[in-house]
């Protein structure tokens, strides 16, 4: 551990140790710990997170350490090896909206989106499963995540791979916990912009190691609130102890910029104003003018006081005054002070008008009557699927809650534990309350559902009866489809976004290399090809934006260029043609055509051409398209 001390004396110029220490905490809030000499930078973490193999197991410090830890770091610093691919006939105005559903193992899904998304993100929800003995843990492979994916879904031949609960007696009831939730809120935490800010659904079990984990990721400074939600408002009898009615909502922002939206005034808070002396400047409550603090504690605030009607003095005896004299004489002036209705009080009030109060400051304990309740929650799921389909689902109406005090009507919310797309759901319903243009993006494990278990019967029996896969992700689908249907039912002058895009995690549409050396010929033939044959031209195209750092929902267009599909995304930002086939005499309309289609959407753009490595039939083709390219302006040209 390398020691930093974080306190300058104050005759000395500026100490550029404590400056260096705080742009680290802020970039990497788990490098900087406490330690018996100040502040400290753990340089096992700063190896770990620049790649050096050298590091040590070993990290004695003050925090949340648990076995395990150091790999769990090191799987949130793996590249993926997977892409997302499109699936239009599942999704909803597939060519009009801007919000995702994506179908895959969360660790993998964020990863892949840290370029196209990352600083962007307003709001995150989560509602990750709370260790209580049934819930499952993902079982992450450091070698190869994608391939344990498919594996465990039942995506593979050799697939169908048992899921386990993370009980007690594994003996890693809590470690396989945090290994499973490091990674993915180290991972989310980029994702968020500036000003954003994580909400985190978690009961008692948990509480404590999700505050522990939270503070290393995003720095305790930047814990705004535990809310405490009531989930229910009768008691059991039935329980032997105590009857838990709440669970919490853990909110971390991801810096000091973030301020958390005020609440509408109610009609009950505007009641307490009135204006029994006609004040021109309308309704106002009176705020007292003593000071908690006793004329000893605060002298510089005692002096005496003079009833301008009646000219009686008054000075402090056993309270202070809450307003210095200064202040005093400018709220005279100001006509600010009421001295009673006969005007004869030896001390006033102090005006407080209607028209400058500010909104209402929300509070951690949320009851069921403004957040909704599990009752709520299984309600909402019974109107859109007529039968019971999952146990205390988390109600809308706390989640909306969530969006009100965290997002703007523009915002991304993002929600990688899904599970039946109660976030999705809110965020439309948000938008369509408000006139918002909200967006969420939504990751759900296909986590197969047993009918023989009696939590996942019924939803295991509604994905049967309308011939649908038994997967969790496939009520989630449904439900934002019966969602967005029963929206516009009920608001058919509502013209904001209720589609939604199919993505599902898949291996990397590009070969890697894992050469049989026993038929070293065999495998460099097999690999001449980089690109799989059994992907669609869209696919390639995905992978293209996330690898580029491209929003999954930017617009594309397409166009027949001498007999070729060329493909224009983001107005021309990028220009693929991903035939597999482009001949020498073929070379040259191709090209110009591209150049003349780029400069009827971008003139002064750059554009980055992408073409298949394996269409040219000669390096002599290939050259003189990069060379006409180039000519006009045209710099970046790739080849896949």
């Amino acid at each position: 551990m390398q020691k930093i001390t974080a306190q300058a004396p104050e005759s000395k110029s500026s100490d550029l140790t404590v400056q260096n220490l705080e742009q680290l905490k802020a970039l990497f809030p788990e490098l900087v710990t406490e330690s018996t000499e100040g502040l400290s930078v753990n340089l096992d973490v700063l190896k770990q997170l620049v790649g050096d193999k050298t590091v040590t197991d070993a990290e004695e410090k003050y925090g949340l350490n648990w076995h395990g830890k150091r790999r769990a770091r090191q799987i949130a610093l793996t590249p993926s090896t997977g892409t997302l691919r499109p699936y239009p006939t599942e999704s909803v105005d597939w060519d009009t909206t801007k919000n995702l559903m994506i179908e895959g193992d969360n660790l993998e899904v964020l990863k892949l989106l840290q370029k196209s998304y990352a600083g962007k993100v307003k709001v995150i929800y989560i509602d990750p499963p709370y260790n209580t003995g049934k819930d499952f843990v993902y079982p992450d492979n450091f070698q190869d995540n994608i391939k344990n994916y498919l594996e465990v879904t039942g995506q593979t031949v050799e697939g169908g791979k048992k899921l386990s609960s993370n009980t007690e007696a594994s003996g890693r009831f809590h470690t396989d916990w945090l290994n499973m939730m490091y990674p993915r809120l180290k991972l989310a935490r980029n994702l968020l912009r500036d000003d954003g800010v994580i909400f985190v659904s978690i009961d008692d079990g948990e509480l404590s190691n999700t505050h522990a984990i939270l503070n290393e990721i995003f720095g305790e400074e930047n814990f705004q609130a535990c809310v405490s939600w009531q989930k229910r408002y009768t008691r059991s009898n039935n329980t032997v102890d105590f009857t838990t009615v709440v669970e919490h909502i853990v909110v971390y922002s991801k810096s000091e910029n973030f301020s958390v939206n005020l609440l509408s005034r109610t009609d009950e808070a505007d009641a307490r104003y009135s204006n029994p002396d006609n004040d021109e400047r309308g309704p106002w409550k009176g705020a007292s003018f003593l000071n908690p603090a006793t004329p000893d504690q605060r002298p510089n605030l005692c002096y005496p006081i003079k009833n301008p009607i009646t000219g009686g003095i008054t000075n402090p005896t056993t309270n202070a005054w809450r307003r210095s004299e200064e202040e005093f004489r400018k709220l005279g002036a100001e006509r600010k002070l009421y001295w009673g209705k006969e005007g004869t009080s030896p001390l006033p009030s102090i005006k407080m008008f209607l028209s400058e109060a500010r909104n209402i400051t929300p509070v951690n304990f949320w009851d069921h009557e403004y957040a909704g309740n599990t009752d709520d929650g299984t309600k909402d799921l019974k109107e859109l699927f007529e039968v019971k389909v999952f146990d205390n689902p988390k109600p809308k109406q706390l989640i909306q809650r969530v969006i009100e005090h965290g997002s703007q009507t523009d915002s991304i919310i993002l929600d990688f534990f899904a599970g039946s797309g109660t976030t999705g759901h809110a965020v439309m319903a948000q938008n369509a309350s408000d006139g918002g243009s909200r967006r969420y993006i939504l990751v759900q494990l296909p986590e197969p559902l047993d009918p023989s278990n009696t939590d996942q019967k019924a939803a295991a029996d509604f994905c049967d009866s309308n011939g649908k896969s038994r997967v969790i992700a496939e009520l989630t689908k449904e439900r934002l489809r019966r969602v967005a249907k029963k929206i516009r039912d009920e608001n058919p002058l509502f013209a904001g976004d209720l589609g939604f895009r199919v993505f599902k995690l898949d291996s990397s549409n590009i070969h890697t290399w894992n050469p049989n050396r026993d038929e070293l010929a065999a495998s460099l033939e097999a690999h001449a090809i980089n690109l799989k044959l059994d992907r669609a031209e869209d696919d390639i195209l995905f992978e293209l934006l996330l690898k580029l750092g491209l929003d999954l929902t930017v617009p594309m267009t397409q166009r027949t260029i001498a007999g070729k599909v060329v493909h224009s995304i983001g107005g021309g930002v990028i220009v693929a043609c991903l035939s597999t086939s482009i001949e020498q005499k073929e070379a040259e309309s191709l090209a110009l055509g591209i150049i003349e289609w780029h400069k009827e959407q971008a003139p002064a753009g750059d554009c980055t051409v992408v073409f298949r490595d394996t269409a040219f039939t000669d390096d002599v083709t290939k050259t003189n398209m990069t060379c006409i390219l180039q000519q006009h302006n045209i710099q970046n040209v790739k080849s896949l």
